[in-house]
């Protein structure tokens, strides 16, 4: 049976932003999938998604209307259209790596790139809220998804074990292949100095960079300030860690990179004028555009990451890879990623986020012993791996399929 020339379609329907988007375009500008006998990729999406994307001989971006309307007109697209349009272009296999797939295509692959709808106890900080209901409608449809697919990609091994917590055993292959890390953040670590070489005027700069995210109003409660669903990145825990170290005498400032939902943005504003109320030692930076994030980094002299929900947080990447030493926390898949190459904390115990800093700052030796680390660490991560593995596995299942349908028709 002749394998070659594998026609590979990809289902981009609902990425519109974020990660997901960037994920696909990382993917592909590293990608040559001729090498595992893909001949050619046919990619449905939005305008804005496909502009994004680098030209490339063997990919041809595809644009139906219907994918830059609304939610519901690309979902009937995808639901009732989008498995003839690939079988009519001769897709030997469709590719969906939004998780959400409801086409009557096989064979299908499909990716978990969401661990909110799977995690219970992050579902609960939203308690009875429109979004509770929209992530456990998700939860539903990507169980589904994964169930029916015939490959199911995972970022980490947490990730992984989380979802099938919910699914129960998958029928479909199940690899792990992590995200890769653009080479802008790829720095060496510096020098550590001691701290009785920093000062108030120059302070050591913790930096986090994450979106500020929302936080939904409890019914029992008249502001979203009081509600106690505090989301899952926890900017104003670190913010009370950080004046923790203050009030020990410590020279240190803290800069908050990221976007911002306007309620979370506002209980974010409302402990810094509590703690900080003339601006003095935390700044917040808004949105940095992607191109220039990797200077923030270069600026810092520590990085900190503390959400407590994620698949394969790249933040936590980037700060790995840009030469600082590592506040992390402990829940997740943070310490899969991170191992032995920084300290952890608690991300809902600013007690705890400080005992974590405290010991990065008094400590030049063990600075540079983890930004060493977890920069070697971070190594591991390329985008032409992920690339590679990716359209490796993507042709495999194709060719297994085709095995198998020509013995079933024998």
């Amino acid at each position: 049976m002749n394998f070659s020339g594998l026609v590979i379609g990809i289902d981009a329907t609902n990425l519109r932003r974020g990660g997901g988007v960037t994920h696909l375009v990382e993917l592909l500008a590293a990608a040559d999938p001729k090498k595992c006998g893909i001949e050619k990729v046919l990619l449905w999406s939005g305008q804005i998604t496909l502009a994004a994307l680098e030209d490339r001989e063997w990919l041809e971006k595809i644009n139906p209307s219907a994918l830059d309307k609304g939610l519901m007109q690309r979902t009937i697209w995808q639901r009732f259209k989008l498995a003839n349009v690939a079988r009519a272009a001769g897709c030997d296999l469709l590719f969906a790596p939004g998780g959400s797939y409801s086409a009557n295509f096989q064979p299908a692959v499909t990716m978990s790139q969401n661990m909110l709808p799977f995690e219970w106890r992050e579902l609960r900080r939203y308690g009875w809220s429109l979004l509770t209901f929209k992530l456990l409608l998700l939860r539903w449809v990507q169980t589904q998804t994964f169930r029916r697919a015939d490959g199911v990609i995972f970022l980490t091994e947490y990730a992984k074990q989380g979802v099938l917590r919910v699914t129960g055993p998958l029928g479909a292959e199940t690899p792990i292949i992590p995200h890769g890390l653009n080479s802008r953040f790829r720095m060496g670590p510096r020098a550590q100095r001691t701290l009785s070489e920093y000062s108030h005027e120059k302070p050591y700069r913790v930096l986090y960079v994450s979106i500020i995210d929302k936080v939904f109003r409890s019914e029992e409660h008249t502001s979203e300030l009081q509600s106690p669903m505090y989301q899952y990145k926890h900017q104003w825990r670190v913010v009370e860690a950080v004046a923790a170290l203050l009030q020990e005498g410590m020279p240190v400032s803290l800069d908050l990179v990221g976007p911002a939902y306007p309620p979370a943005l506002a209980r974010l504003r409302e402990t810094l004028a509590r703690l900080d109320p003339g601006g003095s030692w935390v700044r917040y930076h808004g949105a940095v555009p992607f191109e220039e994030l990797h200077q923030h980094y270069a600026d810092a002299d520590a990085g900190l990451f503390a959400s407590s929900c994620e698949n394969m947080p790249n933040i936590l990447l980037e700060t790995m890879a840009s030469g600082l030493p590592v506040a992390c926390s402990d829940l997740g898949p943070m310490p899969e990623m991170l191992g032995n190459a920084g300290t952890y904390f608690d991300p809902e115990e600013p007690n705890d986020i400080a005992r974590a800093l405290r010991q990065l700052i008094e400590s030049p030796q063990l600075r540079g012993g983890l930004a060493q680390a977890s920069y070697r660490r971070a190594q591991q991560f390329s985008w032409q791996r992920c690339a590679e593995e990716t359209f490796g596995f993507l042709a495999a299942v194709a060719r297994q399929y085709k095995v198998k349908r020509s013995e079933i028709g024998s």
